[in-house]
């Protein structure tokens, strides 16, 4: 029973720290483009996204080194391959732009996201339009990506299909994301 109560605090406690990483960091909430309650609490959609980041979380705080690195990969690639279309040619074209231009990034998931970091620093990511049922995916780039231009620049690009002219500018961005 102690251990139960020990793994639920556990889970609260990543779930608190996943809410506030999206409240600090400016990582897109679990959530974005959903409407929400008025009352202040998390709808059902934002207790399961909590619940499987905590869960994201739990399963990635165990590994370390090259092990890491390929059981993240393997996260990644199995996240794609359960992908309805079209998301899944995007994110499969996604995977091959970005390791191919930035080896140095490692991929993993990140709020179910295919992902890609460099020093556990999240990068860029693929937010699929099937998780939100929305009509185009995005690419996204966080804070640690290197795409200022002037006062105010793009970091998020909707995506509808796999192209080569899309993934001509998926190069061009990640490259100029990573320096």
């Amino acid at each position: 029973m102690g251990g139960e109560r020990g793994m639920i605090g556990a889970t609260q406690t990543a779930q608190r720290a996943a809410v506030a990483h999206t409240r600090t960091s400016g990582a897109p909430h679990p959530t974005e483009g959903i409407d929400m309650a008025d009352d202040g609490k998390l709808s059902d959609f934002e207790k399961q996204a909590l619940k499987d980041r905590a869960a994201e979380l739990r399963k990635q705080a165990g590994r370390k080194g090259g092990s890491k690195k390929e059981k993240d990969l393997r996260d990644v690639l199995d996240t794609i391959e359960g992908l309805p279309e079209p998301d899944k040619a995007i994110a499969q074209m996604i995977h091959e732009a970005v390791t191919e231009v930035a080896p140095e990034l490692d991929p993993k998931t990140w709020y179910g996201f295919p992902a890609y970091a460099r020093d556990g620093k999240v990068i860029v990511f693929y937010q699929q339009a099937s998780k939100f049922d929305a009509r185009y995916g995005t690419l996204g780039f966080q804070d640690d990506a290197s795409l200022d231009d002037g006062a105010m620049w793009p970091a998020s690009f909707a995506i509808v299909e796999a192209t080569d002219a899309v993934r001509k500018r998926v190069e061009e961005l990640v490259k100029k994301a990573v320096g």
